[in-house]
């Protein structure tokens, strides 16, 4: 493990759970932040699967020093070097291309590319990457199908995200080769929508409580 990734590693063990935030509202971001970060929930992934995602997680880094900000939904080269622009902490993907791949070996930010078969993690381990976000977990195969890669694959650890909640995510986490879990269950979006802040610190609170660092 690069010393990047090892530090990476460490980052999203000790975080447990790393909330998928899609942030439809700018107003949003700086409120939701600290609605997370008051649970006890400091690294956030935001993701680009919004217009105002890249502002959203400006505000959050200007406003809201004690989280730790990364950019998730990375695509392509573009929006690595956007993450990086901005001085995001690390960058997830949800698959990865070759190109991603080379762009991100290549770069200095902390980042997980998804994979979610042998033939995926064998690509992102030929770029030096070992720890991955498995996506879409549930729908890959659940624990089943991490267990099994587990077995070619000792050295690889995940971040499982896809399906993954409050009923779950303890069984997950009790797996050998994952680091945390990913979700957007700690930020429902009718909470969001209707600014529910103390709602969202509450179930911060109570996963944070019921779940223990893998």
């Amino acid at each position: 493990m690069t010393v990047r990734q090892e530090k990476f590693a460490a980052l999203l063990k000790s975080a447990v759970v790393i909330p998928v935030l899609t942030i439809e509202r700018i107003e949003d971001a700086v409120p939701l932040a600290k609605a997370l970060v008051a649970g006890g929930v400091r690294v956030l992934e935001v993701t680009l699967r919004t217009p105002v995602a890249i502002e959203a997680a400006k505000a959050i880094m200007a406003n809201v020093p004690e989280a730790v900000v990364g950019i998730g939904t990375i695509l392509n080269g573009d929006d690595l070097a956007r993450a990086e622009d901005i001085g995001a902490r690390f960058g997830i993907s949800p698959g990865a291309t070759p190109e991603l791949l080379k762009a991100a070996a290549a770069s200095a930010l902390p980042f997980a590319p998804g994979i979610a078969t042998a033939s995926e993690l064998m690509q992102a381990l030929a770029h030096g990457f070992n720890l991955t976000k498995f996506f879409p977990a549930e729908q890959s195969g659940g624990i089943k199908a991490l267990r099994a890669l587990a077995g070619p694959f000792p050295d690889a650890r995940f971040c499982p995200t896809g399906g993954i909640g409050e009923a779950n995510a303890a069984a997950w986490l009790a797996e050998p080769n994952v680091v945390a879990v990913g979700g957007s269950w700690l930020c429902p979006a009718a909470d969001v929508r209707s600014g529910n802040w103390a709602g969202i610190t509450a179930m911060c609170n109570r996963a944070m409580k019921s779940l223990k660092p893998a």
